[in-house]
């Protein structure tokens, strides 16, 4: 087996920030010291250079850790976690278009592709389909929609819905209603894929 060692370009304060929350999160489990194989700083860095190279096998990057597939998977969901759970919810995202006065929004949404899950479900038709199979993309995903602002940089993305759920319904699920719009104001107004002045 041959070792070698690594560089990713991610700033030092990120990695720091992430160990925080990550250390916080032990701390509200009672994980006691010592316990663990990696401590919160090395688990942070293994969670970010698994976003750094969406690619490679998260096995075999835990090898270059020394911990197990198993273990590997487990931090790799830690560290998902602990930052999505920092995200601003749906209210926050809209208090933030108030407050910064953005002239319009972006909705938009994406089936991001996944393995197959087993679960079923019952069409419009009353026929069993699988849950996650999306008949816009022909494959097995999960679909997301996310609010972006007027550059396209995204401030709220949703819950992930099986792929089998259309768009629209994603967007009302987490929150989108008819009358939505009307409490950002009058001269906002958002549809399906963007967002324009009324």
């Amino acid at each position: 087996m041959i070792t070698y060692r690594a560089t990713v370009d991610v700033p030092r304060e990120l990695v720091a920030y992430v160990a925080s929350l990550l250390r916080a999160h032990r701390r509200a489990l009672g994980t006691r010291k010592g316990t663990r194989q990696l401590t919160p700083y090395r688990q942070a860095v293994f969670g970010l250079v698994w976003f750094r190279n969406r690619g490679v096998d998260i096995g075999q990057l835990g090898a270059g850790f020394r911990i197990s597939r198993a273990t590997s998977y487990r931090y790799h969901d830690e560290v998902v976690a602990v930052l999505a759970a920092q995200a601003p919810n749906l209210s926050d995202a809209l208090e933030r278009v108030e407050a910064d006065g953005w002239s319009h929004l972006i909705l938009d949404g994406k089936v991001v592709d996944s393995d197959r899950y087993a679960e079923k479900t019952v069409s419009k038709k009353g026929k069993t389909i699988d849950a996650y199979y999306s008949g816009k993309t022909h494959d097995f995903g999960g679909n997301i929609q996310a609010l972006m602002r007027p550059d396209g940089f995204p401030i709220w993305i949703s819950d992930v819905a099986p792929g089998s759920v259309h768009d629209l319904v994603v967007a009302r699920i987490a929150g989108f209603g008819r009358d939505l719009p009307a409490a950002w104001g009058p001269s906002l107004g958002v549809v399906r894929g963007v967002a324009r002045d009324r």
